[in-house]
């Protein structure tokens, strides 16, 4: 991913420190060398090591060592060390844990859904919804990243999702079906793709054209027998489950025989658990 934007680091730094800190002020403490540490209290996935550096660069703290995203580590691995006076430090303090412990969060629950799905078929692919928490996005992506997931969407103007909000004002299925010809040839660079609960109008929209679809919330078993014949009548469309996939699941999805799983799963939950020490040098 590109570096974060300054708008966003200060942004992120104006939720916690909107003037100045007034504790590191009052307490006068001295303009000495100072050193900050962040280690893991618990097994996780690193993230959100490139939106510290630049918080740490914006309140004059150098980070002096960062793992990268997407490694693994143990309990007490130290993840990023930074270095600078100790007002400066306190600065930074608290928002760069937050952003450590909750792309950490979500980089490990990715990571989960990944080796889950991935112990079953090691072709299937782990995509992570656009459900964030709003304003968080650019952050939430770099920790699914991290632990080896891939976006589901990025946004309405990337990819075309035909919803059963969108057939409502179509005829359902029916006015979709004559519909998608001509609107796959006019997204012709893009895979068009149709969110289906039933066996029926996944045949049905596949053979008008669409290049992939959607299973929402069909239980794997009876999933596994939806996929197994529509790859028998249109072997090369795109198979995408939904709904409810969680750490727990991913595996029987995975053995449906679809080619990803979407989730957002992997944002909800409690974000990694990280010890921070801030001493003289």
């Amino acid at each position: 991913m590109i570096p974060p934007s300054l708008e966003l680091i200060d942004r992120l730094l104006r939720e916690d420190v909107p003037y100045f800190d007034l504790t590191t002020t009052l307490l006068g403490l001295p303009e000495v060398p100072a050193r900050m540490t962040f280690r893991a209290r618990a097994p996780m996935v690193v993230a959100g090591t490139e939106f510290v550096t630049a918080l740490c660069e914006r309140v004059g703290v150098r980070v002096a060592s960062a793992l990268p995203n997407g490694r693994l580590v143990t309990a007490g691995e130290m993840i990023l060390t930074a270095v600078g006076t100790p007002a400066q430090l306190h600065l930074a303090w608290k928002v760069a844990a937050n952003v450590l412990e909750s792309a950490g969060g979500i980089a490990t629950r990715t990571h989960q859904l990944v080796g889950a799905a991935r112990a079953v078929s090691d072709s299937v692919e782990v995509y992570a919804t656009r459900k964030v928490i709003p304003g968080t996005k650019e952050l939430a992506l770099a920790a699914v990243l991290a632990g080896g997931g891939l976006p589901h969407r990025l946004g309405l103007a990337e990819t075309v999702l035909i919803f059963a909000q969108h057939t409502a004002f179509l005829g359902g299925t029916t006015g979709l079906v004559e519909r998608l010809p001509k609107l796959v040839e006019r997204a012709c660079e893009k895979v068009v793709l149709v969110e289906v609960e039933r066996l029926d109008d996944a045949l049905a929209v596949a053979a008008a054209g669409a290049g992939g679809v959607q299973f929402d919330k069909v239980p794997p078993a009876q999933l596994a027998d939806m996929v197994a014949a529509l790859r028998a009548a249109a072997p090369a469309v795109r198979v995408i489950a939904a709904g409810g996939i969680n750490a727990a699941n991913a595996a029987e999805y995975a053995a449906t025989g679809v080619s990803g799983l979407a989730t957002s799963w992997m944002y909800g939950g409690a974000p990694a658990d990280i010890a921070v020490t801030i001493e003289p040098s």
